[in-house]
């Protein structure tokens, strides 16, 4: 008798603990302190907060489809995406910069979430990240080539992690202040690609609020710029800098980004080795 009444006690017991965990609170997903999340490698979107083309009225935006074509290429990679920003939080996103193909993912809250409530760069550990992508948009111009705090997240996950740096599009007007330790120019050099200047609309208003031009500062800084005439993709890699010239390069930036970090982690002894 007295065990018939101590087994529903234990019962009881048990059903509070499962419903107190991590996992059940987060209904049924991983959560930060879940072993499914541990160790994973994480890669930082750099994203620009600009809403408008300089000190003008004309609108400006991230680019949502370089989100997510390289979002969805990372995560079936098994890496987790954080978003950063230069003020944080909720980043522009006009309707002329979402694609028919990604329309649908405005309502991913996986995506969006990182997009309406970005961090900001002092929330940033550069230590957790394996890769930096600087995503592209009209607004890429403006604010993030710029930002110090910025530039030291880049410079710790290219030195001291010995990640990679990459951008798409605009987002390579990111990189052109960026600096190594030893005080040379990290795209000095190095084949760099992005979206050229005589490709914009040159009689564009937004055009005259350009602090700088892609191709032209590139090139300034030591960099070896190269594009083609066309709207195909085109990217350009060079050690663990990944560069590509349009939104149509969103997915094979991120393809090669996910294929140099593959090989940093296999030992050059293993490379190319037969099963036997």
């Amino acid at each position: 008798m007295r065990l018939s009444r101590v087994i529903p006690s234990l019962l009881i017991l048990l059903l509070v603990w499962l419903v107190s965990t991590p996992a059940a609170q987060a209904g049924g997903r991983p959560t930060a302190e879940t072993p499914a999340r541990e160790g994973q490698q994480r890669i930082l979107f750099i994203l620009a907060s600009s809403k408008v083309h300089g000190t003008s009225t004309i609108p400006a935006s991230i680019s949502f489809g370089e989100v997510v074509h390289a979002w969805d290429i990372f995560q079936a990679a098994g890496y987790g995406v954080d978003f950063v920003s230069p003020d944080g939080g909720d980043l522009p996103i006009l309707d002329a910069y979402v694609g028919d193909e990604v329309e649908a993912r405005l309502k991913d809250d996986r995506i969006m979430g990182g997009l309406r409530n970005s961090l900001t760069p002092a929330q940033i550990d550069p230590s957790q990240y394996r890769a930096v992508y600087y995503v592209g948009g009209s607004n890429a111009m403006y604010g993030v080539a710029e930002n110090p705090t910025l530039q030291r997240i880049a410079m710790h996950v290219y030195e001291r992690n010995g990640g990679v740096v990459s951008a798409v599009c605009h987002g390579t007007a990111g990189m052109v202040n960026l600096k190594l330790a030893n005080g040379q120019h990290l795209i000095s050099g190095k084949r760099i690609s992005g979206y050229p200047e005589e490709h914009e609309d040159q009689d564009a208003p937004y055009l005259k609020e350009f602090p700088f031009l892609i191709r032209k500062t590139v090139e300034t800084r030591g960099g070896l710029f190269h594009a083609i005439k066309s709207y195909d993709p085109y990217i350009e890699v060079d050690g663990r800098v990944v560069t590509g010239q349009n939104y149509a390069s969103a997915t094979p930036v991120a393809e090669a980004v996910v294929e140099v970090l593959r090989t940093l982690a296999d030992p050059p002894a293993t490379r190319g080795a037969t099963t036997r």
